[in-house]
């Protein structure tokens, strides 16, 4: 066992969840980070860009809250499905040293089990949010943007997290029965 499989998580020993695939799913794991990474550039340009504005001249940049906004929404909902895949996500791990592997594996399926499926819900209730304020017309208060888009995007990258979620406990079922972990 080398130094790498001895720091995974027990849950993940079996199977290999980094990006080093190629092709087709290696591009589907890259976009959403690039598109996070890329809003975060544009935030931290719009800020950098805002404070010498406001400081020098006196004169912020408008928009700044909503397009502020705009791209933590876009840099958190692009990341869930990444950093879910990953097993990135915050855990409390009090308890882990009461689990066997076998039970840690059970806990970790039934988790992601658990966290696929309520994650439809708000995925499927943003959606209907988003479509309502499309049928309002309903857009941004400084750049007139329909706030639809970004609803839909949200449900998108909140229902790909739950798919995610859904993936990675099936995975982890196909991987504890083909032997042992």
């Amino acid at each position: 066992m080398n130094e790498l499989e001895v720091r995974k998580p027990s849950s993940e020993a079996a199977w290999d969840m980094s990006f080093r695939q190629t092709g087709f799913w290696r591009y589907i794991a890259v976009l959403p980070t690039w598109l996070a990474a890329s809003a975060l550039f544009i935030l931290m340009t719009m800020t950098f860009a805002d404070v010498i504005l406001r400081s020098l001249f006196g004169n912020p940049i408008e928009s700044a809250t909503e397009l502020t906004r705009l791209l933590i929404a876009i840099i958190v909902f692009s990341s869930l499905p990444i950093i879910s895949w990953k097993g990135n996500n915050i855990v409390v791990d009090l308890l882990d040293p009461l689990f066997s592997r076998r039970l840690a594996i059970i806990r970790d399926i039934a988790i992601d089990l658990t966290c696929g499926v309520i994650l439809i819900w708000p995925a499927k209730r943003v959606w209907e949010l988003a479509e309502r304020a499309r049928g309002f017309g309903d857009v941004t208060e400084y750049l007139n943007l329909p706030q639809h888009y970004i609803g839909w995007f949200i449900a998108v990258f909140t229902f790909l997290t739950a798919l995610t979620f859904l993936a990675r406990a099936i995975l982890l079922i196909l991987s504890s029965v083909k032997g042992p972990v």
